[in-house]
């Protein structure tokens, strides 16, 4: 098996640039995942968030999981249970507008981390949206504007735990799925693993790597790129020992972003393939997601396909 797409960020402003933008392309094109160093974001700032997120977990969060396992029962199940995960989770939310304040059980300290954490990952998004845009042959920020809808983009974070799970092998931590935004940053457990990738008909192990922010794309790449590079299935596997922590930061389009294939690479493709995708609302992709999200992509894309008609649509925003 060819090896997990690792790129060096640093490099894109060097002699090796071309070098990696093919990286980053093929990664893009055949992966839908690539893991980043030298990202430009802090290792002390990425190990204080670690600490807090880990702290965080055992103060507030722990003694709420182990009850809701006994209340369900979920130690002694002898049979796969396909309607939950096994983990714990909390949402942040940095924009249109942010909830930090409002979350309970934050310490201080921890909020006003994430907030910077939040604000560099913000940052590293806008930078590899253009690095696509420059391989798509798109106009730099094209990406960044068809996000962008009336309010600016949707972005937040999900703050997960997988605990020690006794029955892995009938429980996933996370069930298998395609990410339905746009880019994801995810800054993962470096020594307990479990995230893994579909490639090929394959189940892929994605390497925890200290320091790295794993890059995936979610269905809206799909559909602005018209299908050159896709959303790629993926879980977490739960794990008898360990307690793995999960960051993962959603760039999405605002909620009433139009999202349509980039006209440029409709073109490009052979007359056939023209409008492979629909045009939608991106708030009206996500409410049918939300039923819909542990089952292929392509029914989802079919539906939207199908009220497209009925959807009024325009330009993308110029804000």
């Amino acid at each position: 098996m060819e090896n997990f797409p690792v790129i060096n960020l640093e490099k894109v402003n060097g002699e090796e640039r071309g070098a990696t933008m093919e990286t980053i392309k093929d990664a893009c094109e055949n992966w839908g995942f690539f893991e980043l160093i030298n990202h430009g974001i802090s290792h002390e700032l990425m190990d204080t968030v670690e600490r807090l997120t880990k702290e965080h977990y055992q103060k507030c969060m722990e003694q709420r999981f182990k009850e809701l396992v006994a209340t369900k029962g979920l130690e002694g199940v002898q049979t796969e249970v396909n309607d939950l995960d096994w983990e714990s989770t909390f949402f942040l939310r940095h924009l249109p507008q942010s909830n930090i304040s409002e979350i309970p059980d934050l310490l201080d300290e921890y909020r006003k981390v994430m907030k910077e954490f939040a604000l560099r990952l913000e940052k590293l998004a806008e930078e590899l949206l253009d690095l696509l845009c420059e391989n798509l042959g798109l106009e730099k920020g094209y990406l960044k504007k068809a996000f962008h809808g009336s309010k600016g983009p949707n972005f937040g974070t999900k703050v997960s735990n997988y605990p020690p799970c006794p029955k892995p092998d009938l429980i996933k931590g996370l069930r298998a799925h395609t990410d339905a935004g746009g880019i994801i940053l995810l800054f993962q457990d470096d020594k307990v693993s479990g995230l893994q990738l579909l490639k090929d008909d394959q189940w892929i192990d994605v390497p925890p790597m200290r320091h790295s922010i794993v890059i995936n794309l979610g269905d809206q790449i799909e559909v602005i790129t018209n299908g050159k590079y896709k959303s790629v299935m993926h879980r977490v596997i739960a794990q008898t020992d360990g307690n793995r922590m999960s960051i993962a930061s959603f760039y999405n389009p605002g909620g009433d972003a139009v999202i349509y294939p980039a006209r440029t690479l409709v073109e490009k493709e052979a007359d056939e393939n023209n409008n492979l995708y629909p045009k939608f609302v991106f708030e009206d992709y996500m409410k049918l997601y939300a039923g819909l999200k542990f089952q292929a992509k392509e029914p989802r894309f079919e539906a939207m396909k199908a009220i497209e008609s009925n959807v009024n649509v325009g330009p993308i925003a110029t804000a």
